[in-house]
């Protein structure tokens, strides 16, 4: 190692969870760094458009039972019941501590202003600047960041969790944008860096999400789970044959639905009303996958949103209209050319609401965590409440923790791991493991990828990225394959029917004694 320091939490990430950790963390007295890839505020949480789903009291009929049950009605009968509640009806307390922040909810009076999504049953996501929400609490969380003097390594990518002879976390490894190594000494490392949709070639996901954390937690000894559940956002916008449809693409939030928007095929039909009983609302998953059957059924290469009958589009959704501006599209008389691209992982490293792994030292929260909440689908705009209340309960298990064990010497991790090209890793997977998976093209984007993974020690930011979109996709693949039915956001084709007497569990992954991901049979993760 080049340098060594010492704190007593490091927080790998800066979007809402990781800085609502950070700046929680702080104010108790804790000597807090947050290492990010980037600058601070360039990760998911600035991207995400639609808001936050939260019960506030004030919209009649609405409630936390109905959160909660709108919740579970989206996850396919994998949420756990338990996490669920604890995320929903933490939710009031968590906006509150946000706005105390600085962050600013488009209000009307003292009245914050609310939207419908897909799954919800009531007006209850709140949003900012129209359909820019999460670069709003990103603002907010950044400038208080600043302002209280929060230490922020940028530039830095985690490279491993350093664990003693014990196996307790002790600290993390860092590689510095030059490729120098270093190492942070702590006795609690919270992993808040997001998901993998890097993993596609299509996304909506910033270049940041290629699953560092959760390679790096499974490597630690952590399980993760539900890593098959990859959920397709129904709406991102298509820009025309022969435009460039790989890396992160421009989301047409669901909030435009909310509001009324409908999707039609290239004849004007608007095919969601024989789909579900929700039509446009309906949950991700169903909206997404009918999408693709429609595209399919009519030859096309996208469906349209339409959005001409919304008055006011510009003001209510800049962002969207300036998306679409930029590809010569008018939303107040032109419909919305649309596809499915990935989006967000439903899965992560298995934690508990207050962050804690089953590795000791160890914490996760946000995207990177899989606490229960999300079980086979996301719930729209829940992501947001889930990285804000976690953030803060994982912040509070730390200073429960301390003292526990005392620091020791750390064990050096291997330095060499198996690694692909990303582009091949992007290829297989978007071909073979999108929305609609079949035992053959499951198998063969397996082959695909072992064939061109070597071992090797990385080398900079893009060779961690690599190993852990190598190890990502090993560990995808093999969850995908082991379950044989069709729930949430897995689309097995060759399986199109539920499986409720056998696969109504959680598929637990850890690695083996080779370093490959595998399915614990007997350590399934308990369902509602």
């Amino acid at each position: 190692m080049t340098w060594e320091a010492g704190a007593d939490l490091v927080v790998v990430g800066s979007g809402v969870a990781g800085l609502t950790a950070a700046l929680d963390a702080a104010a108790a007295g804790l000597r807090t760094v947050v290492v990010t890839k980037d600058g601070i505020g360039e990760g998911s949480t600035r991207w995400a458009q639609g808001g936050v789903a939260v019960v506030l009291g004030d919209i009649a009929g609405d409630s936390l039972e109905a959160h909660v049950a709108d919740t579970l009605g989206a996850g396919g009968g994998l949420n756990e019941l338990a996490a669920v509640d604890t995320v929903v009806r933490g939710g009031p307390d968590a906006v509150r501590r946000l706005r105390e922040r600085g962050a600013l909810f488009d209000a009307r009076g003292a009245r914050l202003e609310r939207t419908r999504e897909g799954g919800h049953s009531a007006l209850r996501v709140v949003h900012a600047g129209g359909d820019a929400t999460g670069a709003e609490i990103e603002r907010a969380l950044v400038e208080a960041a600043r302002s209280e003097g929060l230490t922020v390594l940028d530039g830095h990518v985690a490279v491993d969790a350093l664990r003693d002879a014990a196996g307790r976390v002790v600290g993390l490894s860092v590689l510095d944008g030059d490729g120098r190594a270093g190492m942070l000494r702590a006795p609690a490392v919270l992993l808040a860096s997001g998901g993998y949709g890097q993993l596609y070639a299509s996304t909506t996901n910033p270049a940041t999400a290629t699953g560092d954390g959760v390679a790096l937690a499974l490597r630690a000894g952590a399980t993760a789970s539900d890593l098959e559940f990859v959920q397709f956002h129904p709406t991102v916008l298509w820009s025309g044959p022969g435009s460039d449809t790989a890396g992160r693409r421009p989301l047409v939030t669901e909030a435009v639905r909310g509001e009324g928007a409908v999707l039609r095929d290239r004849t004007g039909y608007a095919f969601m009303a024989a789909v579900h009983e929700r039509a446009d609302l309906a949950p991700r998953d169903v909206v997404a996958a009918a999408i693709t059957r429609r595209m399919i059924e009519t030859g096309t290469d996208c469906v349209y949103l339409d959005a001409t009958g919304l008055d006011g589009f510009a003001r209510r959704f800049p962002t969207v209209h300036a998306s679409c501006a930029a590809v010569g599209i008018d939303p107040a008389t032109d419909p919305i050319p649309v596809t499915p691209a990935a989006h967000y992982a439903c899965g992560g490293v298995v934690a508990d609401t207050d962050g804690r792994t089953g590795v000791p030292g160890l914490y996760a929260a946000g995207e990177v965590a899989r606490t229960g909440l999300h079980g086979a689908n996301r719930l729209a705009s829940n992501s947001l409440l889930e990285g804000l209340v976690v953030g803060e309960r994982a912040v509070r298990a730390v200073l429960a923790d301390r003292g526990l064990a005392a620091l020791s010497a750390p064990v050096e991790p291997t330095p060499a791991l198996p690694v692909a090209d990303r582009t091949v890793v992007q290829r297989a997977m978007t071909t073979c493991a999108g929305i609609g998976r079949d035992a053959t093209g499951l198998a063969t984007a397996s082959d695909a990828i072992e064939a061109a993974t070597v071992t090797a020690a990385p080398v900079g930011r893009a060779g961690v990225e690599d190993a852990a979109l190598t190890l990502l996709a090993q560990a995808v693949l093999t969850a995908a394959g082991t379950r044989r039915e069709t729930r949430g956001c897995h689309v097995r084709t060759d399986f199109p029917d539920r499986d409720d007497v056998h696969q109504r569990a959680s598929l637990p992954i850890r690695l083996d004694g080779s370093g490959r991901p595998m399915v614990v049979a007997d350590a399934l993760v308990g369902a509602a």
